[in-house]
């Protein structure tokens, strides 16, 4: 039996929140929607993923050169993770 009194060896986190794979159907409705908000904005849908960094910016350029190559990047910035 664990140290925490449990039998099977699981523990709960701070907060009750579940992560590493835990909740596969609720990791992919997440990407569903990001890549819907990717469609009708793609930077957002890649600061959503991945903050302030290179790739946004990347995104930012792309979609002012033309709206399709910012949609495909961003989709592929969400797909990859």
């Amino acid at each position: 039996m664990p140290r925490d009194g449990r039998p099977g060896g699981t523990r709960s986190r701070p907060g009750g929140c579940l992560r590493g794979g835990e909740w596969p159907a609720a990791e992919a409705s997440v990407d569903v929607l990001r890549i819907l908000i990717a469609i009708l904005l793609p930077p957002l849908g890649v600061f959503l993923q991945v903050g302030l960094g290179l790739q946004f910016w990347i995104n930012i350029l792309l979609t002012l050169l033309g709206y399709v190559p910012g949609i495909i990047h961003a989709i592929y910035i969400i797909v990859r993770r």
